[in-house]
């Protein structure tokens, strides 16, 4: 499986140690703007509201304008915009955040069309408010100057954990001991870690159907797999050699071989 684009600019995050400190440090009123940016099934909209239970999220396919009143009706509370991953390539919706995610402690936000709809809804065409937000997706680019600009204004997070810190994550709250070992023995085939790999196992457990296949060997497992047998293998003086051998038992040129070990490390 694809890894997502990797945003121009993030700090890259691989733990959820990281994680936890970058949204504390938000919760304690020490950030203006987070940008939090990972793959589906990573827990990161549950990390969220660990720390933000009284905020007020905004989620699914919200327009702009639906944005605008939602922000007038709580404003100068904690915002989260979750799952909103087409907002910011809509110029109404960048202008929006750019005005609501500015740096001053007190914004300005405003909608000069649909007038009418906003007087018959009480809501006015500009108000102030100090929110603070975080922007939780799983796909971000900067695709213009405006975005460059939102992306400025705050900490663009990419959020990159590997199997292994996942599956660590899991064992936290995963209560089926036969799926968390299985996983941890099968680390190697997972190309895009996800919480919810374990969750589907569970499901095809109980309904007494393989749920050892939940995740398929594809070429890209089968070389990640090869390259954790290398690495454990002490026969080899230098990764130098490693990759010598990885690539006379098929696997693919040198550069290969070293991306799949920083990958798996």
């Amino acid at each position: 499986m694809k890894r997502l684009r990797q945003p121009e600019n993030a700090i890259i995050l691989t733990t959820y140690e990281q994680l936890a400190s970058y949204v504390g440090a938000f919760a304690r009123g020490y950030i203006n703007l987070v940008i939090l940016v990972g793959s589906h099934g990573l827990s990161k909209s549950r990390t969220v509201r660990e720390a933000l239970p009284d905020a007020c999220w905004i989620e699914g396919n919200a327009s702009p304008f639906g944005i605008y009143q939602a922000l007038y009706r709580n404003r100068d509370r904690t915002i989260v915009m979750d799952d909103l991953d087409s907002l910011h390539k809509d110029h109404h919706g960048v202008r929006l955040l750019k005005a609501l995610c500015n740096t001053e402690s007190t914004k300005t936000v405003g909608w000069h069309t649909a007038t009418r709809v906003l007087e018959r809804a009480n809501i006015p065409r500009e108000f102030t408010t100090s929110s603070r937000v975080i922007i939780i997706c799983n796909d971000w680019a900067t695709v213009n100057r405006n975005v460059a600009a939102l992306q400025d204004r705050g900490h663009l997070l990419s959020f990159q954990p590997t199997a292994a810190e996942v599956h660590a994550k899991a064992a936290e709250w995963f209560d089926d001991a036969e799926i968390l070992e299985w996983f941890g023995e099968n680390l190697d085939r997972v190309g895009e870690p996800s919480l919810r790999w374990y969750v589907k196992a569970q499901e095809l457990k109980r309904s007494s159907l393989d749920w050892k296949q939940v995740i398929q060997l594809d070429p890209a497992s089968l070389r990640r797999k090869l390259v954790v047998e290398l690495i454990g293998d002490k026969s080899f003086a230098t990764q130098e050699e490693r990759a010598r051998e990885f690539s006379r038992r098929g696997g693919g040129c040198r550069a290969t071989f070293f991306n799949h070990v920083r990958r798996v490390r």
